[in-house]
């Protein structure tokens, strides 16, 4: 065969495969963008947020110290504490609590209405709807019990409650700075509590800081009770970054431990201040409360990986360590770490994006009047994140 007639044929071999090898990468290319839409699809459902409640299995069962579902039905029934009577002095819960003037520019506009239940609420509604739920379960739990709300004084908050008063406290409300400042409040709040002890130290009301996304769903007297010498409570978990969580802290009301109460959360606030400035607004309080509890002299880490309460020397302070599976019970946790709900558990906390959880097991408690069955909805609906 002549040269000329090779180059010919290797002209029309090549025109001939150009169209097939552009089919081909064609064909490739959409094979790979179906297989990343499939492989992003769960990532989105995994991500969503949801306005409606998703029920879905609980975590625990088969577990005989956990709560037991059939949906929203409690199979067996949660305990309850019996040594309400036997506390020395009365109990007071305390949160921090402030309304934000974007609050209230978002009141006539519908488009950010939220809908839970039977009710229409806008972002000012669902905050105030959660603080009065909040004290709606203290008064459930805990009838005799007050509630105190430390708030900015510029604040137009009205709580128009039995057992309920306002305690404004200066200073920074912004949410930049308010996990800093609530620190500050509860400082600001023992003192003034100390002053009242110097002139009536028999007057023992003890302290229960709470964030105001809690629900108490059995007496709290019991820790006063059962543990009568420690000066602050705290809760644990097995989490190495972030054992403690400061959404609970129980002050025992007497003058002795106020004092010691008061020094140690200013330890707290200084190493806040210093080393976790940047994160006033979330967390830095969380890390702060560690780094004080750790840097005792070989304290003992190991023990936040059992749910057992027990008591440290801090710097001259007697903190005591409850578990957070039942005394700051998560959904998020109860799905993993807590293994389900104990049946002995006593605070529910619905942080992150549970708050319309919080709201729509009020609701179910109201129509059923039913503490364990409503904890079943809880443990089957708090695997999923909501809309707020």
């Amino acid at each position: 065969m002549f040269p000329g007639m090779q180059i010919v044929i290797g002209w029309h071999r090549l025109v001939f495969c150009l169209p097939l090898i552009f089919l081909l990468t064609h064909l490739f290319s959409v094979m790979e963008l179906h297989k990343n839409s499939k492989m992003e699809e769960p990532h989105r459902q995994l991500n969503k947020k949801f306005d409606h409640l998703v029920l879905g299995p609980a975590s625990g069962q088969g577990l005989s110290n956990r709560l037991q579902c059939q949906g929203t039905k409690a199979l067996n029934r949660t305990h309850s504490s019996t040594s309400r009577s036997a506390v020395d002095g009365s109990i007071t819960f305390v949160t921090v609590f402030t309304i934000y003037n974007s609050s209230f520019n978002d009141v006539e506009d519908k488009s950010l209405n939220t809908v839970v239940g039977n009710a229409s609420c806008n972002k000012f509604g669902r905050s105030m709807a959660l603080l009065n739920v909040f004290i709606n379960f203290v008064q459930v739990a805990m009838p005799q019990s007050n509630v105190i709300i430390l708030t900015d004084p510029l604040s137009d908050l009205s709580v128009p409650r039995n057992r309920v008063s306002l305690y404004p406290i200066q200073g920074e409300y912004s949410r930049d700075k308010l996990m800093l400042q609530r620190i500050r409040s509860y400082i600001t709040f023992l003192e003034t509590r100390l002053q009242k002890l110097s002139q009536n130290p028999r007057n023992i009301t003890h302290y229960i800081f709470t964030d105001s996304d809690i629900a108490v769903v059995d007496d709290l007297g019991q820790i006063f009770h059962d543990h009568p010498n420690f000066h602050l409570a705290l809760t644990f978990r097995n989490n190495k970054a972030q054992p403690l969580n400061s959404g609970f802290i129980a002050v025992r009301g007497t003058p002795e431990a106020t004092s010691r109460a008061k020094h140690f959360l200013q330890e707290v606030l200084k190493v806040y201040s210093t080393k976790y400035r940047n994160a006033s607004r979330m967390l830095g309080d969380q890390l702060a409360l560690a780094w004080v509890v750790k840097s005792k002299r070989h304290f003992d880490t190991s023990r936040f990986a059992k749910a057992h309460a027990f008591s440290e020397d801090i710097g001259g302070t007697s903190v005591l360590f409850l578990p957070c599976s039942l005394y700051n019970w998560t959904p998020p946790e109860g799905a993993g770490q807590f293994h389900g709900m104990p049946l002995d558990v006593k605070v529910v906390h619905f942080k992150g994006s549970r708050k319309r959880l919080m709201l729509e097991s009020w609701n179910f408690y109201s129509s059923s009047l039913d503490i364990s069955d409503m904890l079943c909805l809880i443990l089957g609906s708090g695997r999923t994140k909501y809309d707020f």
